[in-house]
């Protein structure tokens, strides 16, 4: 991955192939204005790389398109990394109460959209969570009304910021106050080594809002949600603490992907088998150039779905 002052303009706007630990840490790092989305755009694109090697969907299908190209050799599907098919952007979708940007989709021609990830990332603020939910229950619910079998995905991750002993000697090194450094409200992570009370309360609303299994299910619920805190301490940066949410948690990053599949398979493959040349998810040979270390860029940190070859 080039330096941040080398990366051209392109690199800055189109899908790149990202490893969860690069896509984490320019999070972790990110010290723009968070409106230009530049510090949750690498995990847009973890994403819809995520959604091609382990998920098994057509890179042509998918917003903004991984930079990947399929070609099928005697019944068997090769999967090679070519930078240059890399694209941006976001799908338009048909809500019920109004038309959607969404961050990442899979759409299945002549079907429409079959699954979106809505990604969203906290800095700060952290006491003000809770006063998101109505958005993102309305956008679930938006996206249903029009496309009751879309399968919706919600993926949170938060800076966890600790006011730690360093911090607070670095603002009195530069004549500041800590507060300058880190307002009591941005804080995530308390000196016990617990989240705030508000990152608590929003992790207990977001259980409530998962686990719709069914189209005739509440429109409501998002069919997997996933929330991750991303530290933000010297020699961690970037990486996900593994301590919240707790063991047994719905919201664990661990099950996130598999969820989506299921219920994509659940909808689009078992329930419709007319429909399975369109919507079967694709597997790859394990002589994919792309999964040879002269191509390929990034060592997954998932299992690539590759196909059973004599």
């Amino acid at each position: 991955m080039p330096p941040e002052n080398e990366k051209t303009d392109r690199d800055r706007r189109v899908c790149q192939w990202r490893a969860q630990a690069d896509a984490l840490r320019e999070f972790a790092e990110f010290t723009g204005r968070t409106e230009s989305a530049a510090h949750i755009k690498p995990l847009h694109w973890y994403v819809a790389c995520r959604l091609v090697l382990e998920g098994g969907f057509h890179p042509d299908d998918i917003v903004p398109r991984p930079p990947f190209a399929v070609t099928e050799r005697q019944g068997v599907n090769h999967l090679s990394f070519d930078p240059t098919l890399g694209k941006g952007g976001e799908r338009t979708i048909l809500g019920g109460l109004k038309t959607k940007n969404v961050d990442v989709v899979v759409a299945k021609e002549g079907i429409g959209p079959v699954l979106a990830v809505s990604c969203k990332g906290a800095t700060k603020a952290f006491r003000n969570l809770t006063n998101r939910m109505e958005e993102t229950i309305g956008e679930c619910t938006n996206l249903h009304i029009t496309y009751p079998a879309l399968v919706v995905g919600y993926f949170v991750v938060i800076r966890a910021n600790r006011l730690t002993q360093e911090g607070a000697a670095k603002a009195i090194s530069e004549d500041r106050p800590s507060s300058a450094q880190l307002a009591a409200n941005d804080i995530a992570i308390q000196k016990g080594g617990e989240p705030v009370e508000g990152i608590v309360k929003f992790h207990a609303a977001l259980r409530e809002m998962c686990g719709r299994r069914g189209i005739r299910n509440e429109l409501s619920r998002y069919e997997a949600i996933a929330l991750a805190m991303i530290d933000t301490a010297p020699g961690q940066n970037g990486v996900m603490l593994s301590s919240f949410p707790p063991a047994g948690s719905p919201l664990r990053l661990e099950q996130f992907f598999s969820t989506l599949y299921l219920r994509y398979d659940e909808r689009y493959v078992y329930s419709a088998p007319l429909l399975k040349s369109v919507t079967q998810r694709l597997q790859w040979s394990r002589l994919s150039p792309a999964f040879n270390a002269a191509q390929g860029t990034v060592r997954p940190d998932y299992e690539i779905r590759i196909a059973d070859e004599p």
